[in-house]
């Protein structure tokens, strides 16, 4: 009788078990020189199909880009509206969007559409310690770790013919923040898969954007 009870739940455990690990795979990431667990990293999928354009918002808020991170597809509509009392003029000179959005209050006249893959740094020529990423990708899989550092990252809908999957990781503390970073897992993973970045010390952050123009001119 005890065994006519359990038989059950097995069936149905078991496919569960199965599709969750065909559809995503647990990554962890660290920092390579604490290893401490890396919260807010982004993870990219470079496989798989392609992310419709999105409209998005990236607001002025207590002299800060709120949020400061955002992962847009490529061909998205971008606004920055000013919730400030005082002006902002944003502007970024990254490869990948280069605009300039003059002292405005409230909402700039027209969104700014994000037509390039890549890393956009974007500033304030008021307020220098304003500083803000937008990660533009074609990619309809992406991922952003949690506060243990792990992120679900979905899988493409063909990993049965996949033996490595590429993944590009960010993360506003690299050394160089306009560029991602990539790795290669082999399937099936373990799970979790644990990646390592280089990331700058808190402490030696500063917040400030002196040298934004001519980092992107040195391109």
């Amino acid at each position: 009788m005890f065994r006519h009870r359990i038989a059950p739940l097995l069936l149905l455990f078991i496919p569960l078990s199965l599709s969750a690990q065909q559809n995503t795979v647990a990554v962890r990431v660290i920092d390579s020189q604490t290893s401490e667990p890396v919260a807010d990293a982004r993870v990219i999928v470079n496989h798989g199909p392609d992310a419709e354009p999105v409209s998005a918002e990236m607001e002025q808020r207590d002299r800060q880009f709120q949020p400061k991170s955002l992962l847009v597809s490529k061909g998205s509509k971008v606004n920055f509206p000013n919730r400030d009392a005082t002006q902002h003029h944003v502007y970024s000179f990254s490869p990948a969007k280069s605009f300039n959005l003059e002292l405005f209050k409230d909402q700039p006249e027209a969104p700014v559409v994000f037509d390039k893959t890549g890393v956009v740094e974007i500033g304030c020529n008021i307020h220098d310690r304003m500083q803000g990423f937008i990660l533009v990708t074609d990619s309809g899989l992406t991922a952003r770790t949690d506060a243990s550092g792990v992120a679900s990252v979905p899988l493409p809908a063909d990993v049965a013919g996949i033996e490595e999957l590429s993944l590009s990781l960010w993360h506003p503390r690299l050394g160089n923040v306009t560029k991602t970073v990539n790795f290669t897992i082999g399937l099936p993973a373990s799970d979790p898969v644990e990646l390592a970045l280089d990331l700058t010390p808190e402490s030696k952050k500063t917040g400030r954007l002196d040298g934004l123009q001519k980092r992107f001119q040195d391109l």
